[in-house]
């Protein structure tokens, strides 16, 4: 089965040594999607994540993941902005055992599932949406992030 077409722009306004390479980003997204897609992705610093996170959430912290989506149509290409925090990725992966370049491929993952429809509101939205992510991150070589049980970190879908 031939991937659907990713237009990914990627931009690096953290300086963070260890955001995966671009090709690396590129076959994570291109594992994610079911569909055609347009999407930035943003790796950003502490500041920005956090100024992000309050404007759109009203959350005053930076979160790991938001994804704004911005043409969700069911039928037609997708089109949407992701924003990763590097600092906060670095801080969780530490935190829970994690290896760093798994937990950027996660919240990667993640935020494209969102920009799909996806979401986490509800208990059966969880589980549906971390089985998604289970089943692509195996096919990417990456463990279940969800092994030691649910990990709720804030992320965030903004529409």
């Amino acid at each position: 089965m031939k991937a659907p077409a990713l237009e990914l722009a990627i931009q690096r306004a953290s300086r963070a040594a260890h955001i995966p390479p671009d090709a690396k980003l590129r076959a994570w997204a291109r594992a994610a999607l079911a569909r055609p897609a347009t999407v930035t992705l943003r790796y950003v610093a502490q500041a920005e994540g956090r100024r992000l996170n309050r404007e759109f959430r009203g959350k005053d912290y930076a979160t790991n993941v938001l994804t704004f989506v911005y043409d969700g149509a069911p039928r037609g290409p997708l089109c949407g902005d992701i924003v990763i925090c590097a600092p906060v990725v670095a801080r969780e992966a530490r935190t829970q055992g994690k290896e760093v370049r798994a937990h950027h491929a996660h919240l990667l993952v993640h935020g494209l599932l969102h920009l799909q429809g996806f979401d986490h509101e509800t208990g059966n939205e969880a589980a549906r949406m971390e089985r998604r992510e289970r089943e692509i991150l195996a096919r990417l070589g990456f463990a279940d992030p969800y092994a030691d049980g649910p990990a709720r970190q804030p992320a965030a879908r903004v529409c």
